[in-house]
């Protein structure tokens, strides 16, 4: 059971939050701060993987097999999050980043046309 909820986490995890971390942030960003804009991702997800990494152990212990399970959720979360707020940037260039933020249901409530978040 424990051997089949690793592989349920791992393809789970590939097939939705795995890959994003690293390929939203080179997405959306402008060249001019693309470098910048990559390194938050990068040290935020060797943040936490170390975190877990720390914690998994203990956390197995207590939990059991639940424990995949836990996480599970987290990846199920994750992609609702992913599927109803992160805007499709196939064949968008980079310059029109701006235009598909402003137009998102969601977001051009934070982003206004010139780039800086509205008045309240």
């Amino acid at each position: 059971m424990v051997v089949a909820c690793i592989c349920y986490y791992v393809a789970a995890f590939a097939f939705s939050r795995g890959p994003l971390g690293w390929l939203v942030p080179s997405e959306i960003s402008a060249l001019e701060v693309k470098s910048a804009a990559q390194s938050l991702p990068v040290a935020t997800n060797m943040l936490f993987t170390w975190i877990i990494a720390q914690a998994f152990l203990s956390m197995l212990c207590t939990m059991r097999y639940f424990l995949f399970f836990f996480f599970t959720a987290f990846v199920a979360v994750v992609t609702a999050f992913v599927y109803f707020l992160v805007p499709e940037t196939k064949n968008i260039p980079t310059e029109e980043m701006l235009r598909i933020w402003t137009e998102h249901p969601y977001w051009k409530k934070v982003v206004t046309k010139d780039g800086a978040p509205p008045e309240a």
